[in-house]
């Protein structure tokens, strides 16, 4: 069972009591209050200078809608596997340059040792689903046909590709098309509007539960959707963990997730190999 109150150190404390702020950006029609959602956004910018082993660079794919993405390369290693990473913020907030997302990109590049790329899509409402989807085919389009950078056009390993993504709540009624409720199949790929995934070549994958996120209750049903369907799935339930742990370094539970990860990426590795 689940500790009560969570373990925490005073700083993940103080910084998850002012993610409680953004929520008041969420105005009850939908939309969001940018100019106030400033103030709580830190922007990183990129490094062509090594920190914690990793340097990083934006990359443009279409100007005019802001389309970029991040990439995050190892100072370390040849042919690695690269991570697509679709950042949190339920499609409505963040960007790679956020704080959060920009340390935990890293450590994901420095801890994994694999490139990662960090999708900078357009935000809901102004642009709601399926903008956000059409943006990362773009990157993933863009990245197949364009020698991006010397270091990655040698050392990415293709065959060796993840997509890993994270974190939506409240923010469907900004996110899905006018009139949609949380049946629509960009919510429930299991539900009644769906066709499913039963005759989709599925890829493996690895679902993280935390005992104090609010929305466990639909990772699990996630989970068990996909070995209904004779996917291959796997679940990893971290107890004293609450929503978005992993991109605090602090958190025992984000290491834990961390070790998972990359247990999962070299068993599908190997299989490929």
């Amino acid at each position: 069972m689940a500790q009560w109150p969570p373990n925490l150190p005073w700083s993940v404390k103080l910084l998850n009591f002012l993610s409680y702020f953004a929520k008041i950006t969420h105005r009850p029609d939908g939309s969001v209050n940018r100019s106030l959602m400033r103030f709580m956004d830190w922007p990183i910018s990129p490094s062509n200078k090594p920190v914690n082993g990793v340097i990083s660079s934006d990359f443009t794919v279409d100007k005019p809608r802001d389309l970029y993405f991040r990439l995050y390369t190892p100072t370390a290693g040849t042919s690695l596997p690269v991570i697509f990473f679709i950042h949190g913020g339920g499609f409505a907030y963040n960007a790679p340059s956020s704080k959060p997302y920009d340390g935990f990109c890293r450590r994901l590049a420095h801890e994994l040792s694999a490139f990662i790329i960090s999708v900078n899509y357009r935000l809901s409402p102004e642009h709601r689903y399926p903008a956000q989807i059409e943006d990362c085919f773009d990157v993933l389009k863009f990245i197949d046909s364009t020698e991006i950078e010397e270091g990655f056009t040698k050392n990415a390993d293709l065959k060796r590709f993840f997509i890993a993504g994270d974190s939506s709540d409240w923010m469907w009624k900004s996110y899905l098309p006018e009139g949609s409720d949380r049946d629509h199949p960009a919510a429930n790929v299991f539900g009644p509007n769906s066709d499913g995934v039963a005759g989709i070549k599925y890829p493996a994958t690895i679902v993280f539960k935390g005992g104090y996120d609010p929305l466990q209750d639909r990772q699990k049903r996630y989970y068990e959707g996909l070995k209904k369907y004779g996917k291959e799935a796997y679940l990893v339930e971290c107890e004293n963990a609450f929503h978005t742990f992993y991109v605090f370094p602090e958190v025992t539970e984000s290491s834990l997730l961390l070790k998972e990860v990359k247990n999962f990426m070299q068993k599908l590795c190997e299989s490929i190999s």
